[in-house]
Protein backbone atom coordinates (compact mmCIF):
# COMPACT_ATOMS: atom_id res chain seq x y z
CA UNK A 1 0.00 0.00 0.00
CA UNK A 2 1.32 3.31 -0.59
CA UNK A 3 1.90 5.83 2.24
CA UNK A 4 0.35 9.15 2.48
CA UNK A 5 1.31 11.92 4.96
CA UNK A 6 -1.81 12.61 6.97
CA UNK A 7 -0.96 16.25 8.47
CA UNK A 8 -2.15 17.98 11.56
CA UNK A 9 -4.60 21.00 9.58
CA UNK A 10 -6.04 18.59 6.65
CA UNK A 11 -10.40 17.93 7.05
CA UNK A 12 -10.28 15.54 4.49
CA UNK A 13 -12.63 12.65 4.59
CA UNK A 14 -11.41 9.46 5.72
CA UNK A 15 -12.80 7.53 2.84
CA UNK A 16 -10.43 9.69 0.36
CA UNK A 17 -6.93 9.16 1.91
CA UNK A 18 -5.33 6.25 2.19
CA UNK A 19 -3.41 5.51 5.32
CA UNK A 20 0.30 4.37 6.09
CA UNK A 21 0.67 0.97 6.89
CA UNK A 22 0.48 0.15 10.84
CA UNK A 23 4.24 -0.75 10.56
CA UNK A 24 5.61 1.83 7.90
CA UNK A 25 8.83 3.38 9.00
CA UNK A 26 7.97 5.74 11.74
CA UNK A 27 9.62 8.90 9.78
CA UNK A 28 7.15 8.41 7.23
CA UNK A 29 4.29 9.25 9.27
CA UNK A 30 4.69 12.94 9.54
CA UNK A 31 5.13 16.45 7.55
CA UNK A 32 4.92 19.59 8.33
CA UNK A 33 0.81 21.10 9.26
CA UNK A 34 -1.26 22.60 7.16
CA UNK A 35 -3.31 25.57 8.23
CA UNK A 36 -6.47 25.92 6.99
CA UNK A 37 -8.68 28.69 7.91
CA UNK A 38 -12.05 28.34 10.68
CA UNK A 39 -15.08 28.90 8.33
CA UNK A 40 -18.91 28.48 8.50
CA UNK A 41 -21.34 26.85 6.54
CA UNK A 42 -25.25 27.52 6.11
CA UNK A 43 -27.16 24.74 6.91
CA UNK A 44 -30.62 25.57 6.26
CA UNK A 45 -31.39 28.26 9.32
CA UNK A 46 -28.23 27.79 11.33
CA UNK A 47 -24.66 27.77 10.47
CA UNK A 48 -22.19 25.09 11.30
CA UNK A 49 -18.57 25.91 12.52
CA UNK A 50 -15.71 23.82 10.35
CA UNK A 51 -13.28 22.52 12.72
CA UNK A 52 -10.68 25.21 13.04
CA UNK A 53 -6.97 24.34 12.85
CA UNK A 54 -5.17 24.19 15.45
CA UNK A 55 -2.39 26.69 16.04
CA UNK A 56 0.92 25.96 13.16
CA UNK A 57 3.44 23.39 15.59
CA UNK A 58 7.03 23.13 15.07
CA UNK A 59 7.76 19.58 15.87
CA UNK A 60 11.66 20.19 15.75
CA UNK A 61 11.35 23.50 17.52
CA UNK A 62 9.65 21.81 20.35
CA UNK A 63 11.89 19.17 20.05
CA UNK A 64 14.74 21.19 20.66
CA UNK A 65 13.57 23.03 23.45
CA UNK A 66 12.93 19.37 25.63
CA UNK A 67 15.32 18.60 28.09
CA UNK A 68 17.91 15.55 26.90
CA UNK A 69 15.31 13.30 30.32
CA UNK A 70 12.40 14.84 28.26
CA UNK A 71 13.94 13.49 24.83
CA UNK A 72 15.03 10.12 25.98
CA UNK A 73 11.59 9.64 28.13
CA UNK A 74 9.87 11.11 25.33
CA UNK A 75 11.62 9.35 22.39
CA UNK A 76 8.42 7.08 21.43
CA UNK A 77 5.90 10.08 21.51
CA UNK A 78 8.14 12.09 19.25
CA UNK A 79 8.30 9.08 17.01
CA UNK A 80 5.05 7.53 16.79
CA UNK A 81 2.35 9.95 17.73
CA UNK A 82 1.00 11.42 14.83
CA UNK A 83 1.60 15.14 14.20
CA UNK A 84 -2.12 15.91 14.45
CA UNK A 85 -1.85 14.66 17.93
CA UNK A 86 1.04 15.06 19.27
CA UNK A 87 0.58 19.20 18.80
CA UNK A 88 -2.61 18.84 21.08
CA UNK A 89 -0.97 16.59 23.89
CA UNK A 90 2.93 18.11 24.21
CA UNK A 91 1.73 19.80 27.36
CA UNK A 92 -0.06 16.58 28.60
CA UNK A 93 3.02 14.60 27.61
CA UNK A 94 5.93 16.78 29.26
CA UNK A 95 4.36 17.00 32.59
CA UNK A 96 5.32 15.17 35.36
CA UNK A 97 2.35 12.62 35.67
CA UNK A 98 3.42 11.52 32.19
CA UNK A 99 7.02 11.33 32.48
CA UNK A 100 6.64 8.91 36.13
CA UNK A 101 4.09 6.98 33.24
CA UNK A 102 7.02 6.96 31.24
CA UNK A 103 9.92 6.19 33.71
CA UNK A 104 7.91 2.73 34.72
CA UNK A 105 7.76 1.49 31.45
CA UNK A 106 11.38 2.13 30.89
CA UNK A 107 11.76 0.10 34.04
CA UNK A 108 9.35 -2.71 32.80
CA UNK A 109 11.19 -2.99 29.66
CA UNK A 110 14.61 -2.76 31.07
CA UNK A 111 14.16 -5.36 33.79
CA UNK A 112 13.16 -7.88 30.83
CA UNK A 113 9.31 -7.84 31.31
CA UNK A 114 7.24 -8.26 28.38
CA UNK A 115 4.92 -5.60 27.07
CA UNK A 116 2.20 -5.60 24.90
CA UNK A 117 1.13 -3.91 22.24
CA UNK A 118 4.90 -3.57 20.64
CA UNK A 119 6.11 -0.55 21.93
CA UNK A 120 5.71 0.80 17.65
CA UNK A 121 2.04 -0.15 17.92
CA UNK A 122 1.09 2.01 21.42
CA UNK A 123 0.14 4.94 19.32
CA UNK A 124 -1.29 3.23 16.28
CA UNK A 125 -4.77 4.31 16.60
CA UNK A 126 -2.89 8.17 16.28
CA UNK A 127 -1.84 7.50 12.91
CA UNK A 128 -4.69 5.21 11.82
CA UNK A 129 -6.95 7.96 13.19
CA UNK A 130 -5.98 12.17 12.59
CA UNK A 131 -7.26 13.91 14.91
CA UNK A 132 -8.84 15.81 12.20
CA UNK A 133 -10.21 12.76 10.64
CA UNK A 134 -12.16 11.23 13.45
CA UNK A 135 -15.82 10.61 13.26
CA UNK A 136 -16.39 8.30 15.66
CA UNK A 137 -15.08 7.08 18.92
CA UNK A 138 -15.04 3.77 20.61
CA UNK A 139 -13.72 3.40 24.06
CA UNK A 140 -11.60 0.07 25.04
CA UNK A 141 -10.06 -0.71 28.59
CA UNK A 142 -6.99 -2.72 28.98
CA UNK A 143 -4.93 -4.34 25.99
CA UNK A 144 -5.24 -7.66 24.85
CA UNK A 145 -2.57 -9.45 26.63
CA UNK A 146 -1.19 -12.58 24.69
CA UNK A 147 1.07 -13.10 21.90
CA UNK A 148 -0.08 -11.04 18.25
CA UNK A 149 -3.13 -9.43 19.93
CA UNK A 150 -2.87 -6.20 20.63
CA UNK A 151 -1.57 -3.47 18.06
CA UNK A 152 -3.22 -0.14 19.45
CA UNK A 153 -6.84 -0.12 18.58
CA UNK A 154 -9.42 -1.23 21.11
CA UNK A 155 -11.20 -4.26 20.15
CA UNK A 156 -8.79 -5.08 17.37
CA UNK A 157 -6.28 -7.75 16.95
CA UNK A 158 -3.44 -9.04 14.29
CA UNK A 159 -4.41 -12.17 11.95
CA UNK A 160 -4.13 -14.91 12.06
CA UNK A 161 -5.88 -14.66 15.62
CA UNK A 162 -9.46 -14.91 15.46
CA UNK A 163 -11.98 -12.55 17.04
CA UNK A 164 -12.09 -12.41 20.22
CA UNK A 165 -15.52 -13.03 22.08
CA UNK A 166 -16.72 -9.34 22.79
CA UNK A 167 -15.53 -8.51 19.08
CA UNK A 168 -17.66 -11.31 17.81
CA UNK A 169 -20.70 -10.26 20.03
CA UNK A 170 -19.99 -6.89 18.33
CA UNK A 171 -19.94 -8.48 14.79
CA UNK A 172 -23.39 -9.81 16.04
CA UNK A 173 -24.72 -6.76 16.84
CA UNK A 174 -23.68 -5.29 13.48
CA UNK A 175 -25.30 -7.93 11.62
CA UNK A 176 -28.73 -6.75 13.07
CA UNK A 177 -28.01 -3.50 12.46
CA UNK A 178 -27.49 -4.04 9.11
CA UNK A 179 -28.21 -7.85 7.79
CA UNK A 180 -27.46 -9.52 4.34
CA UNK A 181 -30.90 -8.52 3.21
CA UNK A 182 -30.03 -4.57 3.67
CA UNK A 183 -28.48 -2.37 1.34
CA UNK A 184 -25.46 -1.94 3.26
CA UNK A 185 -25.26 -5.45 4.66
CA UNK A 186 -22.48 -5.79 7.48
CA UNK A 187 -19.58 -8.33 5.93
CA UNK A 188 -16.94 -9.61 8.54
CA UNK A 189 -13.36 -10.10 7.95
CA UNK A 190 -12.72 -13.65 6.37
CA UNK A 191 -11.65 -16.89 8.64
CA UNK A 192 -12.94 -15.56 12.00
CA UNK A 193 -10.71 -12.41 11.90
CA UNK A 194 -10.51 -9.34 14.09
CA UNK A 195 -8.83 -6.86 12.26
CA UNK A 196 -10.63 -3.68 12.50
CA UNK A 197 -7.68 -1.03 11.20
CA UNK A 198 -10.05 -0.29 8.21
CA UNK A 199 -12.48 1.03 10.68
CA UNK A 200 -9.74 3.12 12.23
CA UNK A 201 -8.91 3.87 8.49
CA UNK A 202 -12.40 5.77 8.33
CA UNK A 203 -12.79 7.90 11.31
CA UNK A 204 -13.35 5.31 13.84
CA UNK A 205 -10.91 6.19 16.53
CA UNK A 206 -10.50 2.88 18.72
CA UNK A 207 -8.93 4.13 21.95
CA UNK A 208 -8.00 1.71 24.48
CA UNK A 209 -8.31 3.59 28.30
CA UNK A 210 -5.06 1.98 29.28
CA UNK A 211 -2.34 1.40 26.52
CA UNK A 212 -0.16 -0.90 27.70
CA UNK A 213 -0.08 -4.45 29.53
CA UNK A 214 2.58 -6.71 30.98
CA UNK A 215 2.36 -10.08 29.17
CA UNK A 216 -0.08 -12.72 30.31
CA UNK A 217 -1.26 -10.12 33.26
CA UNK A 218 -4.42 -8.22 32.44
CA UNK A 219 -4.95 -4.59 33.95
CA UNK A 220 -1.09 -4.53 35.17
CA UNK A 221 -0.18 -1.20 33.84
CA UNK A 222 -3.74 0.39 34.99
CA UNK A 223 -3.43 3.46 37.51
CA UNK A 224 -0.25 4.45 35.98
CA UNK A 225 -1.24 7.33 34.50
CA UNK A 226 -2.29 5.94 31.18
CA UNK A 227 -6.01 6.50 32.15
CA UNK A 228 -5.26 10.46 32.74
CA UNK A 229 -3.55 10.17 29.26
CA UNK A 230 -6.02 8.61 27.45
CA UNK A 231 -9.12 10.87 28.86
CA UNK A 232 -7.50 14.27 27.67
CA UNK A 233 -7.18 12.25 24.38
CA UNK A 234 -11.08 11.82 24.78
CA UNK A 235 -11.22 15.69 25.74
CA UNK A 236 -9.55 16.95 22.95
CA UNK A 237 -11.77 15.04 20.71
CA UNK A 238 -14.41 17.03 22.39
CA UNK A 239 -13.21 20.17 21.82
CA UNK A 240 -11.55 19.83 18.72
CA UNK A 241 -14.29 17.75 16.57
CA UNK A 242 -16.89 20.61 16.38
CA UNK A 243 -18.80 19.17 13.10
CA UNK A 244 -19.33 16.62 15.74
CA UNK A 245 -18.44 13.06 16.83
CA UNK A 246 -19.89 9.76 17.97
CA UNK A 247 -18.87 8.69 20.82
CA UNK A 248 -19.83 4.83 21.68
CA UNK A 249 -19.30 3.58 25.63
CA UNK A 250 -20.06 0.35 26.30
CA UNK A 251 -19.56 -0.81 29.91
CA UNK A 252 -19.72 1.54 33.00
CA UNK A 253 -15.94 2.18 32.86
CA UNK A 254 -16.63 3.82 28.97
CA UNK A 255 -19.49 5.73 30.50
CA UNK A 256 -17.19 7.52 32.74
CA UNK A 257 -15.15 8.41 30.15
CA UNK A 258 -17.97 10.09 27.98
CA UNK A 259 -19.81 11.91 31.58
CA UNK A 260 -18.51 15.40 30.46
CA UNK A 261 -19.06 15.04 26.54
CA UNK A 262 -20.80 18.12 25.15
CA UNK A 263 -24.14 15.99 24.39
CA UNK A 264 -25.41 19.42 22.21
CA UNK A 265 -22.70 19.11 19.78
CA UNK A 266 -22.03 15.69 20.13
CA UNK A 267 -23.74 12.12 20.38
CA UNK A 268 -23.13 9.64 23.16
CA UNK A 269 -24.73 6.26 22.51
CA UNK A 270 -23.93 4.05 25.76
CA UNK A 271 -24.66 0.38 26.63
CA UNK A 272 -23.85 -2.55 28.36
CA UNK A 273 -20.27 -4.03 27.23
CA UNK A 274 -19.98 -6.85 24.68
CA UNK A 275 -18.51 -9.29 26.67
CA UNK A 276 -20.41 -12.72 27.01
CA UNK A 277 -20.68 -11.76 30.36
CA UNK A 278 -22.87 -8.84 29.66
CA UNK A 279 -23.94 -8.88 26.32
CA UNK A 280 -27.45 -10.41 26.69
CA UNK A 281 -28.25 -7.80 28.58
CA UNK A 282 -29.19 -5.16 25.77
CA UNK A 283 -25.71 -4.94 23.89
CA UNK A 284 -26.97 -7.03 20.83
CA UNK A 285 -30.47 -4.71 20.44
CA UNK A 286 -28.63 -1.10 20.93
CA UNK A 287 -28.46 -0.59 17.57
CA UNK A 288 -25.42 1.78 18.20
CA UNK A 289 -23.94 1.67 14.40
CA UNK A 290 -27.14 2.91 12.63
CA UNK A 291 -27.68 5.03 14.99
CA UNK A 292 -24.47 6.60 14.63
CA UNK A 293 -24.81 6.82 11.00
CA UNK A 294 -28.45 8.32 10.47
CA UNK A 295 -26.49 11.00 13.25
CA UNK A 296 -23.20 11.88 11.24
CA UNK A 297 -25.03 12.26 7.50
CA UNK A 298 -27.59 15.15 9.24
CA UNK A 299 -26.69 17.71 6.60
CA UNK A 300 -25.49 19.94 9.91
CA UNK A 301 -22.82 17.51 9.83
CA UNK A 302 -21.27 15.32 7.49
CA UNK A 303 -24.13 15.37 4.92
CA UNK A 304 -25.06 12.13 2.99
CA UNK A 305 -21.52 11.12 2.30
CA UNK A 306 -20.44 10.82 6.06
CA UNK A 307 -21.95 7.50 6.98
CA UNK A 308 -19.35 5.11 8.30
CA UNK A 309 -19.07 1.64 6.08
CA UNK A 310 -18.76 -0.79 9.28
CA UNK A 311 -17.86 -3.75 6.86
CA UNK A 312 -14.36 -5.50 6.98
CA UNK A 313 -14.55 -7.48 4.30
CA UNK A 314 -11.22 -6.88 2.73
CA UNK A 315 -7.52 -8.11 2.82
CA UNK A 316 -4.67 -7.59 5.33
CA UNK A 317 -2.60 -6.34 3.26
CA UNK A 318 -4.74 -3.38 2.16
CA UNK A 319 -6.14 -2.33 5.63
CA UNK A 320 -2.43 -1.76 6.72
CA UNK A 321 -1.13 -5.05 8.25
Amino acid sequence: MSSLKRKAGEDSSPSEIKKPKANASITSFFGPPKTVSSSTKATGTSTETIDAAPTKFDKEKWVAKLTAEQKELLKLEIDTLHESWLSQLKDEITGKDFLELKKFLKRELDSGKKVFPPMEDVYSWSRHTPLNTVKAVIIGQDPYHNVNQAHGLSFSVRPPTPAPPSLKNIYKALEKDYPSTSATPFVPPAKNGGLLTPWADRGVLLLNTCLTVRAHEANSHANRGWEKFTQKVIDIVEKRRSRGVVFLAWGSPAGKRVQKVNKQRHLVLQSVHPSPLSAMRGFFDCGHFKKANAWLIDEGRYGKDGAIDWSLNVKPEEAGI
